[in-house]
This record gives structure tokens, C-alpha cells and sequence, in this order.
């Protein structure tokens, strides 16, 4: 007499199996008890635990079932929270490196070390240097004036524009008067436009700033 074997409800089933088959899969654990089965003339399916010829079987190994199932569920699988671990170092870890490759660092002139802080004659500065003031009008406007002239060298965003700035230094760096040095005057404007005046006036050509501090 042959079988089929179908899980609790599903519309596939496994046909031509034993009997022997059967039983055994049930005592390997293959097999669960409510899975469905349907001997060689019977008119329905029944569950395995419900069958007349298997329920006295299906009683003896659901005990086993039940305490390896509860085994398996009080597990806990290190794998996922290792690989996340994994993840997560990897990522400070180039936020790290990435961090300390992009610094900038923006010499200062105007000190040198152990003897203070540089005194600029005014005959210097006028021979050598271009004087350029960055300040925030009453609007909060960013202005910049280079040699007490007001010059387009804002964007619309209101920050500085290195290219506009490097074309509004070219005609100090040039002639009988050239000029390869500036002293900037930003006590009021954030760090960041300050290095985007010093790019502006590297591209134009100067090679040294000098900070203007004041007593």
C-alpha cells in the first residue's frame, strides 16, 4: 500500500511512499505530526497524529520534537551581531582616516616661533603688501575691499568667490610695483572665508599672507 505526504494544508503533496518511510521520518525529526497523509483508499487527508495506523507513533516521538524545538529557540545566533560589529568599525575607521586627510592647514605669517608676534612697518606693507579688509556690513552682508576699494568678489551666495578675488588681486601683482605679499585684515568673517581668501590670493599669485592683528 503506498502514501502521500503533504505539510498541513498545502496543495502539493509527495506521492508513493511507505509506510516504513513514513515512520521513519517522523522518528528522524523529518516529519511533524500535523503534516497531512492519505493512505491508498482513504477518501481524505488526515493529520499524522490523527491517522488510526500512525497516531500511536506520532504520540511517542512528539515529545522529542517539542524539546528539541524549545532548544533551537532559546539559541542565539552571534553571527548577524558580529558582521554588524564589523560594519560598524570598519566605517570609524575610515570616517577617521578620511577626517585627518582633508585637514587644512593654513600657515599663520605673522608668528614665527620664539620670537613672538611679527611688527610690520608701514613701509613694508606699502612696498610689499596688498592690504585686503573682509568685514560684514550692518546687513550681514560680506564685503571685501582690497586697498580701501570695495571689489566684486562675492557670490551670490554671499561667500567669497577665490576666482573673482584672484582677478581683483592681478593688477597689484603686476608692473614696476608688483607685489607678492598680503596682509589681511578678517578679524570679523568665519575661518572658512578666510581660507577662501587665501585661495583666492594663492591663485592670483600672492606667496605670503600676513594676519593683521591689532592691541
Amino acid at each position: 500500500m503506498t502514501w502521500r505526504l503533504r505539510h498541513q494544508g498545502s496543495p502539493q503533496s509527495v506521492r508513493n511512499l511507505t509506510f516504513e518511510q513514513i515512520v521513519q521520518g517522523l522518528r528522524d525529526g523529518v516529519l511533524d505530526p500535523t503534516d497531512e497523509v492519505q493512505a491508498e483508499g482513504d477518501a481524505i487527508w488526515q493529520a499524522i497524529e490523527n491517522h488510526p495506523q500512525l497516531a500511536e507513533i506520532a504520540e511517542e516521538v512528539e515529545p522529542r520534537i517539542g524539546a528539541k524545538r524549545t532548544d533551537e529557540a532559546t539559541s542565539i545566533d552571534m553571527n548577524a551581531l558580529i558582521d554588524v560589529c564589523m560594519v560598524l568599525l570598519i566605517f570609524f575607521i575610515l570616517t577617521t582616516s578620511y577626517v585627518t586627510a582633508v585637514q587644512k592647514v593654513v600657515p599663520l605669517s605673522g608668528t614665527r616661533e620664539g620670537k613672538g608676534i611679527r611688527v610690520v612697518k608701514a613701509a613694508e606693507v606699502k612696498n610689499k603688501m596688498v592690504r585686503l579688509q573682509a568685514s560684514h556690513d550692518p546687513g550681514g552682508k560680506l564685503s571685501i575691499r582690497v586697498e580701501n576699494q570695495t571689489v566684486d568678489a562675492v557670490g551670490a551666495d554671499g561667500s567669497v568667490d577665490s576666482e573673482k578675488l584672484a582677478s581683483s588681486l592681478q593688477p597689484f601683482l603686476s608692473g614696476g610695483e608688483r607685489k607678492t605679499e598680503m596682509l589681511l585684515d578678517a578679524r570679523d568673517v568665519t575661518w572658512g572665508t578666510v581660507i577662501a581668501i587665501q585661495d583666492g590670493a594663492r591663485a592670483a599669485g600672492i606667496q605670503k599672507v600676513h594676519h593683521l592683528l591689532r592691541k
